[in-house]
């Protein structure tokens, strides 16, 4: 996990406890507190869940990078090591 993602994470997560904190110190009835609570950790679930995806998608690219780059030098190997067998041949 890079840097920028913890940070995210932690803004994340500090977003959701002040809610929370918020929340819980309002004068208002528990029933409705709960509601809120509940709203307020629902959108922090989305929103983690969102990143993660995100993350997921990066990884993914890095992923078909990498294979691509792998073939290639692969090929270029191949090619190479053909062009002795020919030439000794």
């Amino acid at each position: 996990m890079n840097d920028n993602s913890k940070v995210v994470i932690a803004l994340l997560a500090g977003l959701a406890a002040g809610a929370a904190l918020g929340i819980l110190f309002a004068p208002e009835k528990g029933s409705e507190t709960r509601d809120k609570l509940n709203d307020s950790l629902a959108d922090l679930k989305d929103a983690i869940k969102e990143r993660a995806e995100d993350q997921v998608d990066q990884i993914n690219d890095l992923k078909e990078k990498v294979l691509a780059t792998i073939k290639t030098k692969v090929g270029k190997a191949e090619e190479f090591i053909d062009d002795e067998i020919t030439e000794h041949a």
